[in-house]
């Protein structure tokens, strides 16, 4: 592990594992739970929009698992369908129903961040599946760390509170992520930088930003030598 008080904190879906596999298969286990005819259309829209942050009835979503709540809810799912229906899209990460790849090159900036950082993956998802999906992605020695069912936002402050005295307490922490109010909004609060993955959204002050990842290793690996 890296002792220069440098943090490199990734988030996992949508930054690490990559397409819409996940979401699509989130998207077809609530559209079980509802009649068929709106189970499909649910199912139509999360395939054709899960990318893009469009307004849905006035709500912008902050990613395409947001788009499903969304939908589900304007359909009639209640909180239990759709908490059952993520356990069960997790249950199928990184397999043929529910495909993730990593950004190019992911693997070998992870390998040259750990000279200059710890870096350390923190995700809202429990740890179901978890480390199957990042032995499919070429990542098992990718992070230092690993933090499932972080609860993002809310708890980042304890999170960075307790990465930063795991790590000899850090000095700088870097946060990448492709969701600015869950993964980078909180990390900014606290006076460290940020890289956010895609648009950046109103409001949203970001250290660095670019429409993917690969876009972005130049500027976070110039951020992690510059300690």
């Amino acid at each position: 592990m890296n002792d220069s008080g440098s943090i490199v904190l990734f988030d996992f879906d949508g930054t690490v594992a990559t397409g819409p596999g996940p979401v699509l298969a989130y998207a077809r286990a609530v559209a079980a739970a509802l009649p068929e005819a709106d189970g499909a259309h649910l199912v139509e829209r999360v395939a054709d929009g899960w990318e893009r942050r469009t307004p849905v009835d006035g709500a912008v979503p902050l990613d395409g698992y947001d788009l499903v709540r969304i939908l589900a809810t304007r359909a009639g799912a209640d909180p239990a369908a759709l908490d059952a229906a993520y356990l069960t899209s997790r249950s199928l990460l990184a397999g043929p129903h529910a495909p993730v790849v990593a950004p190019d090159g992911l693997a070998e900036l992870l390998r040259l961040l750990r000279t200059h950082a710890t870096v350390v993956l923190a995700t809202n998802a429990p740890d179901i599946r978890l480390e199957a999906a990042l032995d499919h992605l070429g990542l098992t020695d990718g992070f230092d760390e690993v933090i499932s069912s972080a609860a993002k936002p809310a708890m980042v402050p304890a999170l960075l509170d307790r990465v930063e005295a795991r790590h000899a307490g850090a000095t700088r922490v870097l946060s990448v992520g492709d969701v600015w109010a869950n993964d980078l909004a909180p990390v900014h609060a606290r006076g460290y930088a940020t890289a956010l993955v895609g648009e950046v959204p109103p409001g949203a002050e970001p250290t660095f930003h670019a429409r993917d990842l690969p876009s972005l290793y130049p500027s976070i690996t110039h951020w992690a030598r510059s300690a």
